[in-house]
């Protein structure tokens, strides 16, 4: 994509990763995602902030071929889907200064190889001139690095936010305003990335409402040219609320744990209860970690190998530990054909969640009337202690 205006003398340089369809070797992008980098020119000097992926470093210096100098290149995030270009830009550009926070420069310098003599560190709320605009650099650690920093173009009220209120979306639309799908995927990124920490965000994010920002610029995905959008849905993903609603991941090996989680969602749904099933077998994970952002219970269904959980019931269960969502209750559900340890392991994956275990339902082979009498006794202990819960 050619260079695109945000304001007088600053653009956003978008480097569209539209097939990219796995982030981390982890992260399911079932949308592409994008890497943002903007150009902000005063009447003195030249910032480029961020740059972008390494495949797509030739992208960005074409985007680059007519700007004659850039002074600064800031450097808001060490990893490299926003700095993995920085070395080509700054060999391009030899009299360019990198800035970052004192955390990020041994981990541009570890990274990416960059020269100590060629890195700038600035401190928290220092101000840059470049004539007449201005950069502040508002320190951010923990969204999702320890090195993480924001710009803040006063000027022209721009925040230039990098990871935080990203979304990994390929899109042609400059505006999330203009975007159907960028709230889901906003979600998305949040549940993925940012809600293991939920509450470091909640202080971050006072500071950005005080800003009056009429633009944030992630560096992912569309900017906000109406942030107070993503500013509420931030606001409420972070807070304590917790919605009426289960979580159940499960996967059947023979179908015993599957006819469990039916009965278990059906008795739950009678109750009252908002239920969000996921096989694990096909579950998109990103799913998974969007139904979990608010959630009061999870379910765990799993059918037992070599005495333990289902190795994708392990994995979803550890995500769901490192993610560390707001749930309060949990439960357990399977089974088994000779015996089982998959409740002790299950309950020994999830330190983080401080979680109360509400009931355990295991069965040896098909489950029988009585195991489905104690699934439907569950779902009721399940919607008794949701009924508890502060309404949203």
């Amino acid at each position: 994509m050619k260079r695109r205006s945000l304001r007088d003398r600053v653009e956003t340089i978008v480097s569209a990763d539209w097939n990219r369809r796995l982030f981390d070797s982890l992260i399911p992008l079932p949308d592409g995602t994008s890497y943002n980098a903007y150009l902000v020119r005063g009447s003195e000097k030249t910032a480029l902030l961020d740059s972008a992926d390494p495949p797509f470093e030739d992208a960005l210096l074409e985007q680059l071929a007519d700007v004659p100098n850039v002074d600064y290149v800031v450097s808001h995030h060490a990893e490299q889907d926003h700095s993995g270009a920085i070395p080509a830009v700054l060999a391009k550009y030899p009299d360019a200064l990198l800035l970052c926070t004192p955390k990020a420069k041994d981990l541009l310098a570890d990274h990416l190889g960059v020269p100590e003599a060629r890195i700038r560190t600035v401190a928290d709320n220092e101000t840059l001139s470049l004539g007449d605009k201005t950069l502040q650099f508002l320190h951010m650690p923990w969204v999702h690095w320890p090195e993480t920093m924001t710009t803040w173009l006063a000027e022209d009220k721009i925040l230039f936010s990098c990871d935080f209120f990203g979304s990994h979306l390929s899109t042609s639309n400059l505006y999330a305003a203009d975007e159907p799908y960028v709230e889901e995927a906003a979600k998305r990124y949040y549940a993925e990335i940012m809600m293991p920490f939920r509450k470091t965000i909640r202080s971050h994010l006072t500071r950005v409402r005080e800003l009056g920002a009429e633009m944030i610029a992630p560096s992912h995905g569309p900017v906000y040219n109406r942030p107070e959008t993503i500013l509420n849905a931030y606001a409420d993903w972070v807070s304590d609320r917790i919605s009426n609603t289960v979580v159940l991941p499960y996967i059947s090996m023979h179908g015993s744990t599957q006819r469990m989680a039916d009965r278990l969602a059906d008795a739950l749904v009678a109750q009252g209860v908002n239920v969000a099933l996921f096989d694990l077998a096909a579950t998109d994970i990103g799913k998974l970690a969007i139904a979990l952002v608010d959630a009061a219970t999870i379910a765990i269904g799993t059918p037992t190998v070599h005495v333990g959980p289902h190795p994708a019931v392990f994995s979803a269960t550890h995500l769901a530990n490192a993610l560390r969502p707001k749930l309060k209750h949990a439960a357990i559900f399977g089974s088994y054909g000779w015996g089982t340890k998959a409740v002790e392991q299950i309950a020994g994956l999830i330190p983080n969640l401080k979680v109360d275990v509400l009931g355990t339902v295991l069965c040896k082979g098909l489950p029988r009337a009585d195991d489905y009498a104690a699934l439907d006794k569950l779902a009721a202990v399940i919607a008794e202690r949701h009924a508890k819960l502060p309404q949203a």
